[in-house]
């Protein structure tokens, strides 16, 4: 899966949140302006860049955009290691969106985190692993990550909304250091607004043959990159270093957008930290 955002998403993003214009970004670049729109609707770099003074213009790292540049991707990773955890990927109008399907092995017991656009790989996990899916959770309420709710909402007129939306996504709020049993394994809300006012991304834990935790992020980072900060883009920045890199290093983050990734990897690639 490429990378939700290319180089040149990277630069636009950082480049607006700081303000600073297209003529000023490619002064310091030493590109002609034509150049670096061209970088920025491609990811294409037609020629060599001086990084240093580019990053710091725009408040990125100059190493970890270099990385990004050089090719850099998230090591592939095989769910198979987190039992059970699915990636589920649907698309509409070119946007494409990921929820993900976590259960317990033991009592087939099921959550999902978001809905993405449509519910027929849903229904077929579902019915192949035999599950019942008893929670929703929602890490915000663009339209993306909750089009389907009313058809799994009468499919499984009983399933349990977690949201911290209000209107017809409103569900059971939960702060920071609650938790939820799903079987044997915990999932743990921690509030990430910035790119939504109900930001909130859910931490698995307590994995079969101890796997490392999984966390859903929803659109608050992805692989070598920031969501776009609707609310704040500093809020959304504080709040994921507080609450996503400081969990542990091995943490496997699942974006809506793009590949999954890992906390460490996101230390050492993202060039917005």
């Amino acid at each position: 899966m490429n990378l939700e955002d290319h180089l040149g998403d990277i630069i636009r993003k950082a480049r607006n949140t700081a303000g600073v214009s297209v003529s000023a970004v490619a002064q310091v670049a030493g590109l002609a302006v034509a150049e670096l729109t061209a970088l920025e609707q491609s990811g294409e770099a037609s020629g060599p860049l001086r990084w240093a003074a580019l990053a710091d213009l725009i408040g990125l790292s100059a190493p970890k955009l270099e990385s990004i540049a050089a090719g850099w991707h998230p090591q592939p990773r095989d769910l198979a290691g987190w039992r059970e955890l699915r990636q589920i990927t649907t698309e509409r109008g070119g946007n494409i969106v990921n929820c993900f399907l976590v259960w317990d092995a033991a009592s087939r017991e099921a959550a999902l985190f978001d809905t993405g656009w449509d519910t027929a790989p849903i229904f077929r996990l579902v019915e192949e692993h035999r599950l019942e899916v008893k929670h929703l959770f929602l890490t915000h309420s663009h339209e993306d990550h909750v089009a389907a709710l009313a058809p799994l909402r009468r499919r499984w007129p009983a399933l349990g909304l977690h949201s911290n939306a209000g209107g017809p996504f409103a569900g059971q709020r939960h702060r920071s250091g609650d938790s939820v049993g799903l079987g044997g394994l915990r999932i743990s809300p921690r509030e990430v607004p910035g790119h939504a006012e109900d930001g909130v991304i859910y931490v698995v834990s307590q994995w079969p043959d101890a796997a490392p935790a999984a966390a859903v992020v929803g659109d608050t980072l992805f692989a070598g990159s920031l969501a776009r900060g609707f609310v704040s883009t500093e809020l959304l920045k504080r709040k994921v270093r507080a609450e996503i890199l400081t969990l542990p290093p091995d943490t496997l983050l699942c974006p809506g957008h793009g590949p999954v990734t890992t906390v460490a990897e996101e230390l050492a690639h993202n060039p917005f930290f």
